[in-house]
């Protein structure tokens, strides 16, 4: 799973192109009739959408391509495997303010300022809202205990698929990759694969017992709730939390 080239050290962002992407767009300056921000970001409405408008902390996926001043592509989803879903805090900062602006299904066009995006010039970015959810760091109502239509196991552990995957289940072997927020029962947030901006990747076996029985019942592309019990969890360890523990957690892959 990659991380955003724009997230990354200019250094890094000159990787030749090696896959087809959008050609620049004509207007490389904002014309005229361009919606502005107090900020100075510009944009104009390419597709209006229909749905809801972003947080400032939800998790959106988009399509994207970002092109610099002269023209050159500096990232692409067409360059990439699908579209990314990240939270908004973890992208650019013009970025994250112009998707706010926008209802899902909508595509726009912005010219971003340095100020808003990396010195050395306006930033163009055309970006398809596809999808919005709630910030994956807020604590779920029912982080206290099992929630309705949850599965409790034998071992204790009780789990609620929200999404359904498709597709194999891994076995204790396997090595995957997950995204996950965990949670405290009072809503305190200790941990999160969205803070690194990219899914954690593990053996089954090296895990907590809770994550090595739940994510055998799981197809790639599902997502889960779990209700972990202490004893499948991290059971006193130094530095971890104690007592039960709620997950959220997704089955990005099977490697």
């Amino acid at each position: 799973m990659r991380f955003p080239a724009f997230l990354l050290p200019c250094a890094l962002l000159a990787a030749a192109d090696r896959f087809p992407v959008p050609p620049a767009p004509a207007e490389l300056a904002a014309p005229a009739g361009a919606e502005v921000t107090a900020t100075g970001l510009a944009s104009m409405v390419l597709r209006p959408g229909t749905g809801d408008r972003p947080g400032a902390e939800d998790l959106v996926t988009v399509e994207y391509t970002l092109w610099t001043p002269d023209g050159k592509v500096l990232d692409s989803t067409a360059r990439h495997d699908g579209p990314l879903t990240r939270p908004l805090p973890r992208l650019l900062k013009g970025m994250a303010e112009g998707l706010q602006l926008m209802r899902t299904g909508e595509k726009r066009r912005f010219w971003i300022p340095p100020a808003l995006g990396r010195p050395g010039g306006v930033l163009i970015l055309d970006a398809e809202l596809l999808e919005t959810a709630p910030s994956p760091y807020k604590a779920p109502a029912d982080v206290a205990g099992p929630g309705e239509g949850a599965r409790v196991l034998s071992s204790g552990l009780a789990l609620r698929v929200l999404r359904e995957g498709k597709g194999p289940h891994p076995t204790h072997k396997s090595r995957v990759q997950v995204n996950y927020t965990g949670w405290t029962t009072d809503g305190r947030m200790f941990d999160s694969s969205w803070k690194t901006g990219q899914p954690a990747t593990f053996a089954l076996d090296q895990v907590i017992r809770g994550w090595t029985e739940a994510l055998q019942l799981l197809s790639p592309g599902s997502k889960a709730r779990l209700w972990v019990p202490e004893k499948l969890a991290y059971r006193g360890e130094r530095g971890m939390p104690a007592g039960m523990l709620v997950f959220d957690v997704e089955l990005v892959e099977i490697l």
